[in-house]
């Protein structure tokens, strides 16, 4: 005769695992960016980079004690390239997804705030807008600039704002609907101080939590522009720029160049996908419980 377990047990021990599996995969998230972010702190402080260097002699030197990532095609160490290019990554990524929650806050909330034609002429615009390919209209807007970090930023941020600002006005028509906002509006507040007061606090963990999935999008996008060529000068160290530059050496069966600016390109934006899951999660209590069963 055998004993079954009672369901309840069951589904509490599914999810006390699922609960220990999410801690895990936080935690490693939490280590993996801040090392990359001590990294980028700490190393260009301590180690000039020289960007013109050539030692044609360790020339695709292969990983070793001395050089941990090897060397390019130039002979320039691969490890302090790609610490510096992860740091151009980084700046570009947190400023542009800084830049377009902004916009994309504002223009969301003036949508739901506002409602009848504003907010129908702001979703058009939106619509159109996300009509056109990300990276297409990124390419023609930094193609106006002369290449540098900035115009990247530019470029990410006016393409990346609108799906922040669906979120966000979607969260405004919610709290337009709660019933303090009408006994606030019944009390004889106006139409901007409800705004100010109730409806921005509510929609900013939303827009918040917006920027920190955007910063991997807006890395990937910087890396997508440095290795089409619009983005940093070739001679400055992008993971972008490394990864192009080394197309012919992967050719050559020299792995390395790509590997390793592909890696620090690929982990850190899983780990800050990884932390910006466990907060969605969390200020999120329906997805948390469901997730719990």
């Amino acid at each position: 005769m055998t004993c079954e377990a009672p369901q309840g047990s069951v589904w509490r021990s599914y999810g006390t695992a699922r609960r220990s599996t999410r801690t895990v995969r936080v935690r490693v998230s939490a280590a993996l960016v801040a090392a990359a972010v001590l990294a980028v702190l700490l190393v260009p402080p301590l180690v000039q980079l020289d960007h013109q260097a050539v030692d044609l002699h360790a020339k695709l030197l292969p990983p070793s004690w001395s050089h941990p990532f090897g060397t390019d095609d130039l002979g320039r160490d691969l490890l302090l390239r790609c610490v510096y290019g992860l740091r151009v990554s980084l700046l570009a990524g947190v400023a542009a997804a800084l830049t377009a929650t902004l916009i994309g806050t504002a223009v969301g909330a003036a949508a739901g705030a506002l409602g009848g034609w504003a907010d129908r002429a702001l979703m058009r615009l939106v619509d159109t807008l996300s009509s056109v390919p990300h990276l297409l209209l990124g390419i023609f807007i930094v193609a106006m600039f002369r290449p540098g970090v900035w115009p990247v930023v530019v470029s990410v941020a006016l393409t990346h704002w609108l799906s922040t600002a669906r979120i966000v006005r979607a969260e405004v028509l919610s709290l337009r609907a709660r019933p303090y906002i009408d006994a606030a509006v019944s009390g004889g507040a106006s139409r901007w101080r409800v705004a100010i007061r109730h409806l921005l606090p509510g929609v900013l963990p939303q827009a918040a939590l917006a920027a920190v999935l955007m910063v991997p999008h807006a890395m990937w996008h910087e890396s997508a522009l440095s290795f089409l060529g619009l983005g940093l000068p070739t001679h400055l160290a992008s993971l972008g720029n490394l990864i192009q530059g080394a197309r012919s050496s992967l050719l050559a069966g020299q792995w390395w160049p790509t590997l390793f600016p592909g890696l620090l390109i690929i982990v850190p934006t899983l780990a800050i996908a990884g932390l910006a899951g466990a907060w969605r999660e969390r200020i999120n209590p329906r997805r948390r419980s469901e997730l719990m069963l």
